[in-house]
């Protein structure tokens, strides 16, 4: 016969029982210490507007794009959803620490992105500056300015900001529109803080209502934005990291490749460098005679320029090597009035039809000088641009 101590022993062990195996089980299927930080990290990804989700910045939607019911629709949830109670912590300053080619690209991406987004208001430019900022140090989005302004733009569906994927990006700027814009991003690359939309990483205009706006902290409007932040510790920047350069070419960003020279030796602008040219003409573009410079590469390898074909030729090809000076490959590209000169590339099919002159140097040297032999009179077939192109 059992002992009644023993008795008690059992039915306290068998009582403890269930506890016991729930905390081994537990220990058993927890994570070890050096994951946990992932998966709170995959937690944090899954929520609104991880990298992928679009478009997560909606300063470029065009309004006409929305009917106006639907527009009225959306200031009413956006009225709807309450600002976050509490103090709105301003960002740290920006501390640049990359090289000045890195500073150059991300100057101008940023400029570009508050133009797009921000119309010309030094405001809401300085908002939609502060926003990127904040993003290039935060882990969830690109570490480079110019990473963050076209991050997902090679896809319709993927673009963080809109103006990078719905066609804006053939919009043209002036030249104080761009002097204006850069001299904000300055500043701000500088460590200038606006305290406006402190730590904010989103943001949208109060005539959308995005599916992920009601999901995050509204902290602050600026003009027609709305500025948000993602919850909790996440939303701040104890988890930020520092900025170590890297950036990548402006120009490149913009490139848009064109279709490769045809057998019949019909030179283009085939190369990376040819891009949609939206910036004024560079300060260093050189002066020519005989004609005018409408669109300059930053690096001087492709030009769109108007010529006077009842100058003869010589002026033509003056002008090019007044252009391409450089060593390696150049292209210039002319055409008999403004009108006719494309706003990017590549040459669609009518301004192809149109053009007047052509020359083209490759990184050997070896240089191709064609002309529209129907203003250009006189000149041997083979100098002529081929009427098939």
């Amino acid at each position: 016969m059992t002992d009644p101590f023993n008795r008690r022993m059992i039915i306290a062990v068998l009582a403890l029982l269930p506890t016991f195996l729930f905390v081994l089980a537990s220990q058993a299927f927890a994570p070890p210490p050096s994951s946990r930080h992932e998966l709170v990290a995959a937690e944090i990804a899954a929520l609104p507007g991880g990298p992928d989700e679009a478009p997560l910045l909606t300063g470029a939607l065009a309004p006409q794009a929305m009917s106006a019911d639907a527009m009225e629709q959306a200031r009413v949830s956006n009225l709807a959803d309450p600002f976050s109670a509490g103090l709105i912590q301003p960002a740290t300053p920006f501390r640049f620490t990359g090289s000045m080619a890195d500073r150059s690209n991300a100057r101008d991406c940023l400029a570009l992105a508050a133009m797009a987004e921000a119309g010309n208001t030094d405001q809401g430019q300085r908002a939609v500056i502060q926003v990127i900022l904040n993003r290039v140090r935060h882990p969830a989005f690109a570490k480079t300015v110019c990473g963050v302004v076209f991050q997902g733009s090679q896809r319709q569906t993927g673009c963080q900001f809109t103006f990078t994927c719905d066609g804006s990006l053939t919009r043209r700027y002036g030249e104080a529109a761009w002097a204006a814009a850069r001299n904000r991003a300055d500043e701000a690359l500088g460590g200038q803080v606006d305290a406006a939309v402190g730590t904010a990483t989103h943001y949208h205009t109060d005539w959308v209502y995005p599916s992920w706006s009601p999901k995050l902290q509204k902290i602050a409007q600026v003009e027609t934005h709305l500025f948000f932040r993602w919850p909790g510790d996440w939303g701040t920047s104890k988890s930020w990291q520092g900025y170590r350069g890297g950036e990548m070419s402006f120009a490149a960003l913009l490139s848009v490749p064109g279709p490769a020279a045809d057998a019949s030796g019909t030179p283009d602008l085939a190369d990376s460098d040819a891009s949609v040219a939206i910036a004024p003409l560079p300060k260093d573009t050189p002066k020519v005679t005989g004609g005018q410079v409408v669109m300059r590469l930053p690096s001087g390898k492709a030009n769109f320029v108007v010529v006077n074909p009842r100058a003869g030729t010589a002026s033509a090809l003056a002008m090019a090597k007044t252009l391409c000076t450089a060593d390696g490959t150049c292209r210039v590209m002319g055409w008999s009035s403004r009108a006719q000169i494309p706003a990017a590339f590549p040459v669609p099919k009518d301004a192809r039809a149109s053009l007047q002159f052509s020359y083209s140097r490759d990184p050997g040297g070896a240089e191709i000088a064609l002309y529209n032999c129907d203003s250009f009179k006189g000149l041997p077939r083979e100098q002529c641009i081929p009427a098939a192109r």
